[in-house]
């Protein structure tokens, strides 16, 4: 995927609210930060953001970490905040630091169209590896709950069985998830997959 640059882009990410810098100094204070007990949700690889922007407005009653790793797409997504979203923040990160960011306070996490790395010796990076499903299970408050989303069918398998391996119950799972479902918030790249007639493949996991 080419990353076209985006203008003013340093501008667009220091002088932004939502954007938290060293967030590995708030690891276990989140609660803290949002000034509330309210449930934390994060979705790692928010892409521009219209995801979680929209989840945010929708359920003001839950607190949202959008994650993305690169600078031009986060300033993307924070072009797209018009109004102030008091429970919501953006982390520029690696994938690999989530456990350098997070400690038993996170209620769901979002897997929405992730990077397939579809050759064998890429397997580890996709987010639903073993490596990152150890990672995920010190994120977690209580339950571990996870829901993912992709269009990519090899994936969508690999993970069904590595979560499955990993203790994971596995439940509404589709293979076409449009057919099904209505009224869904969708990403950029859900509405793109969708126009293009692509299947969505979705499932949500949980472990106690």
């Amino acid at each position: 995927m080419r990353l076209r640059n985006v203008k003013n882009k340093e501008d667009i990410l220091n002088n932004c609210p939502y954007l938290i810098e060293n967030p590995e100094n708030y690891k276990g204070k989140w609660s803290d930060l949002f000034n509330n007990d309210n449930p934390i949700y994060i979705e790692i690889g928010m892409g521009k953001g219209k995801f979680i922007l929209e989840n945010a407005i929708n359920n003001p009653n839950i607190n949202y970490v959008g994650i993305e790793r690169f600078d031009s797409v986060i300033a993307k997504a924070i072009n797209r905040i018009d109004k102030g979203l008091p429970n919501l923040k953006l982390i520029r990160m690696n994938a690999l630091d989530i456990d350098n960011i997070f400690s038993k306070e996170i209620e769901l996490i979002y897997l929405n169209f992730s990077d397939p790395w579809p050759k064998k010796r890429w397997y580890h990076r996709r987010l639903t590896s073993p490596i990152f499903l150890k990672k995920y299970d010190s994120l977690f408050k209580n339950s571990k709950r996870i829901e993912m989303k992709t269009d990519n069918e090899s994936l969508f398998i690999y993970s069904l069985e590595t979560l499955s391996s990993d203790g994971y119950s596995l439940s509404d799972i589709s293979f076409d998830f449009h057919q099904t479902h209505e009224n869904i918030i969708m990403s950029e790249y859900e509405i793109r997959f969708s126009k293009e007639g692509k299947n969505v493949y979705h499932l949500f996991a949980e472990k106690k």
